[in-house]
C-alpha cells in the first residue's frame, strides 16, 4: 500500500509537535516587514508587535507562490517514494494561495487538493481529522480519504476575536468591519469563516475577559461541536487568566481534549495582540 503523505500551509497554525508526530508536511506562507520577505515560522511574533508598536506599521503578508509548492510537492516525492500527497489548503476566499497549489499540481501525480476554506485552527482541526481517519484506517484508498476530509469541510467552525482592530483593518480580509466605529465604542467584532470568507458576524462590547466568556457561551450553544476535541486559539498577549476560564468552560461543556494554539506570525499580523479564538469540529 503507497503512503499517503498529509500536507498544508503554515496559516493552519497547525502546532510544531503535533505536524512532526504525524509527520504532516507544512509549506510556509510569507510575512512582509519593512520591505524583507520572511517565511512564516522563521519569524518571531513578537518581532511583529514590536515593529509595530517602533513604526505603527503592520506587516504584509503574502501566499505561497508556484515555484514554492512545485519545489515542495517535488521535495515530498523524493523523500517518500511513490507516496500519494493530500492537501488540505487555506481558504481560496481569502488567499491565493491554493489557486497557486492547483497550478504547481499540474505536473505531479497522484496529489490531491482539498479547499478547507478555512484558516488557522478551523483549517488545523480538519488536517487533525484526516489524521485520525489515516491512523484509525491505514490502508485507506486515497479517493475515500479525500471523500471523508471534504465531508468534514463545511462541519469545520471557526470564530475568533481579534486582539486589535488596527491588525484586522490593514488586514484587509473582513470585508464588512467597521473600523472607526467599532475603535471609538471599544466593540470587538467577532469574526467567523462563512464559505470560506473571513465575515463580521457579531460585535461585543468590553473586556476581553467578557467578551471571550461571551463568545465561547454563544459558540457552544450555537453549534453542536464534536466533545473529543476543542481548539481554543490565542494570539501573544491574552492574558492567561482568560485562558484559565475557557479551559474551565470547556471542561464544563464536557469536552474530553482542549488544545491551546498559538497565532503565527502570518495569522498574529491579522488578529494582533492578545486575540482569541475557538474552533471544532460539528457531528
Amino acid at each position: 500500500m503507497k503512503r499517503i503523505i498529509l500536507t498544508t500551509e503554515s496559516g493552519a497554525d497547525l502546532p510544531e509537535d503535533l505536524a512532526r508526530k504525524h509527520a504532516v508536511q507544512v509549506v510556509p506562507m510569507h510575512v512582509i516587514m519593512d520591505g524583507k520577505d520572511y517565511l512564516d515560522g522563521d519569524l518571531p511574533v513578537e518581532d511583529i508587535y514590536e515593529y509595530y508598536d517602533r513604526t505603527k506599521k503592520i506587516p504584509s503578508t503574502a501566499a505561497t507562490n508556484v515555484h514554492e509548492y512545485q519545489e515542495f510537492f517535488a521535495k515530498i516525492k523524493r523523500d517518500f517514494p511513490g507516496c500519494t500527497i493530500v492537501h488540505i489548503g487555506y481558504t481560496s476566499k481569502a488567499s491565493v494561495s491554493f489557486q497557486s497549489a492547483v497550478i504547481a499540481s499540474e505536473d505531479i501525480d497522484n496529489l490531491y487538493l482539498i479547499d478547507a476554506l478555512n484558516v488557522t485552527g478551523g483549517l488545523a482541526a480538519i488536517v487533525m481529522y484526516a489524521v485520525k481517519v489515516l491512523e484509525e484506517e491505514p490502508s485507506i484508498e486515497p479517493e475515500r480519504l479525500i471523500d471523508k476530509i471534504e465531508a468534514i469541510v463545511p462541519k469545520s467552525r471557526l470564530a475568533f476575536i481579534p486582539g486589535s482592530l488596527d491588525f484586522l483593518r490593514a488586514g484587509g480580509r473582513v470585508s464588512n468591519i467597521a473600523y472607526l466605529g467599532g475603535a471609538l465604542l471599544k466593540i470587538k467584532p467577532v469574526i467567523e469563516l462563512i464559505d470560506g470568507k473571513l465575515v463580521s458576524t457579531k460585535k461585543y462590547r468590553g473586556k476581553m475577559s467578557a467578551v471571550s466568556e461571551k463568545l465561547m457561551s454563544e459558540y457552544l450553544s450555537e453549534y453542536n461541536i464534536d466533545r473529543e476535541q476543542l481548539y481554543l486559539l490565542y494570539s501573544l498577549g491574552l492574558d492567561e487568566s482568560i485562558k484559565q476560564r475557557m479551559d474551565e468552560i470547556a471542561k464544563e461543556a464536557g469536552f474530553r481534549n482542549v488544545r491551546w494554539i498559538q497565532a503565527g506570525a502570518m495569522i498574529s499580523t491579522h488578529a494582533g495582540p492578545g486575540g482569541f479564538g475557538v474552533a471544532g469540529l460539528e457531528v
